[in-house]
């Protein structure tokens, strides 16, 4: 009797796992203003795996930071967002982006301006660029505002150096002009004096996935 309970036991554990969705690593690119904030709002979303900030859509191979603020490269602060699509679809995580920004700035994005911190959407696949435009028509309807965040054809992605990777939740403790401070806490006061939350909650309301 033991021996049958225990076939039948591994019988259901095999089926569990058999019934179980296969992981599906996917990507997508996009660009809403500082990489920090986007970076860290979709780090929190379920399905999400990583988030890395880095540059894209312009014509400077491997630029720095520095360049890509200073302008004349043409590049975007952009955030590749690594998700397992058995468990987020790309649709769903453009919702979330067009709630996440204001998209209605062509300008940048709340207190940082200029061409590096416009907002974009860079699409590689027929299937990508169709999720992209339902999620820009929904978003435009919702928001009864015309939304001016282009979707582009996917390039080169090049990943910012370690100092910008998950600044959101760093340790390492900075020069700022609060003082000497934790990025973890520099990166809480910038975002809140630039007035992104503020700006997306006025925008979105409830509708708003991660304005605090």
């Amino acid at each position: 009797m033991k021996i049958v309970k225990h076939i039948a036991l591994a019988a259901v554990a095999v089926g569990s796992l058999a019934m179980a969705p296969q992981a599906r690593a996917a990507d997508i690119v996009v660009a809403g203003g500082c990489f920090w904030c986007v970076e860290a709002d979709f780090e929190r979303v379920s399905g999400v795996s990583e988030a890395v900030s880095g540059f894209t859509g312009g014509s400077v191979a491997n630029p720095s930071y520095k360049q890509v603020t200073g302008g004349g490269t043409g590049h975007y602060e952009a955030v590749k967002i690594e998700y397992d699509a058995s468990r987020v679809s790309a649709r769903s995580l453009y919702d979330s982006f067009f709630r996440s920004i204001d998209p209605t700035d062509d300008g940048g994005q709340f207190c940082d301006r200029g061409a590096s911190y416009r907002t974009a959407i860079f699409v590689d696949s027929a299937d990508e660029r169709a999720a992209a435009e339902a999620a820009k028509a929904a978003a435009e309807q919702a928001l009864g505002q015309k939304i001016v965040t282009p979707i582009l054809n996917a390039g080169a992605f090049y990943a910012a150096d370690g100092y910008h990777q998950d600044y959101y939740q760093s340790d390492e403790r900075i020069v700022t002009r609060f003082g000497l401070l934790k990025k973890s806490d520099a990166y809480k006061r910038y975002r809140d004096a630039c007035g992104r939350d503020q700006r997306v909650k006025a925008l979105w309301g409830d509708a708003a996935p991660f304005a605090k």
